[in-house]
């Protein structure tokens, strides 16, 4: 399911920005974004992003931003003596009367700089970070679970429609074979009657019985029925329903296949033809369910 979450963070020295973004998917794929110097943090990040998003393409970045302190800077000497000696060369060259002042040295690159312990002690900063994470994560949820409350709405409405549909098959499929006696009948006694002769009844009987066992579908419409309460049971409570859903789609789709390759009833056929839209519709938005 789509869904955006963002949390802001201050502690002390520390700020931390979150943000996490899922995109539907019919699988899972992360990727996590930390500010440069802090990428040991970012396998606590994946974990816990894991714990809440089990489906879906989800883009986390974390942005550290962490206030100096005097500790945190240091001169190097080496530097410095470089930029001395070649100062204090040049300006023995030209004849300068005064020396290079210490304040301007202190300004050139390299001079003074951050030490790289500040940056890579992460340790101390996932006491921030950390819940800077969850509350992202728990906004996040809150998007997808409107999102979600929407959609179970939307496939409780195709499951009424594909009950109504297979109510209407189970009706219609008794008189299919009624329907087809009486036709061949009609047919048989008007070419009996061009050719003045007589037909057994036991043989239209079994005619009639041959097409009935061919065209017989109460397994396929007991299967669809079954398929469809599991479809519907599932969407009350089970945890990350979402490949058991597509799994039971798909078989509805087979049944309602099997239903309208087996009978020749055109009401049946119509009503098999409303089936497999809704279950269509309903495949498409279950990809994006966890």
């Amino acid at each position: 399911m789509t869904g955006y979450g963002a949390s802001h963070l201050h502690d002390g020295g520390t700020a931390v920005a979150v943000e996490v973004r899922t995109i539907n998917s019919r699988y899972f794929k992360l990727t996590v974004r930390v500010s440069e110097g802090y990428s040991a943090l970012e396998p606590r990040v994946e974990s816990l992003i894991r714990q809440a998003v089990r489906r879906g393409t989800v883009l986390a970045t974390v942005d550290i931003q962490r206030l100096p302190t005097p500790e945190d800077f240091a001169i190097n000497v080496p530097v410095l003596r470089q930029y001395w000696t070649q100062l204090e060369s040049l300006r023995s060259q030209w004849g300068l009367p005064d020396g290079v002042p210490l304040h301007a040295l202190l300004a050139l690159p390299g001079v003074i700089g951050q030490a790289a312990q500040a940056l890579l002690e992460v340790e101390p900063l996932w006491s921030v970070v950390q819940p800077a994470v969850k509350a992202a994560l728990e906004k996040l949820e809150q998007m997808r679970r409107a999102e979600g409350r929407a959609m179970e709405a939307d496939l409780r409405h195709n499951c009424r429609l594909v009950a109504a549909a297979v109510e209407a098959i189970s009706r219609r499929a008794p008189e299919v074979a009624d329907a087809y006696r009486l036709r061949l009948e009609e047919r048989v006694r008007k070419v009996l009657a061009d050719l003045q002769a007589e037909l057994d009844p036991a043989d239209l009987v079994k005619e009639v019985s041959i097409i009935a066992e061919r065209s017989d579908i109460a397994e396929e419409i007991v299967r669809l029925q079954s398929h469809l309460e599991q479809f519907q049971s599932t969407l009350e409570g089970e945890q990350s329903p979402g490949r058991k859903l597509e799994f039971l789609l798909q078989e509805m789709y087979r049944e309602a296949n099997t239903i309208g390759s087996k009978s020749p009833d055109m009401e049946i056929i119509r009503q098999v033809i409303e089936v497999k839209a809704a279950v269509e519709r309903m495949r498409e938005m279950v990809q994006n369910v966890e």
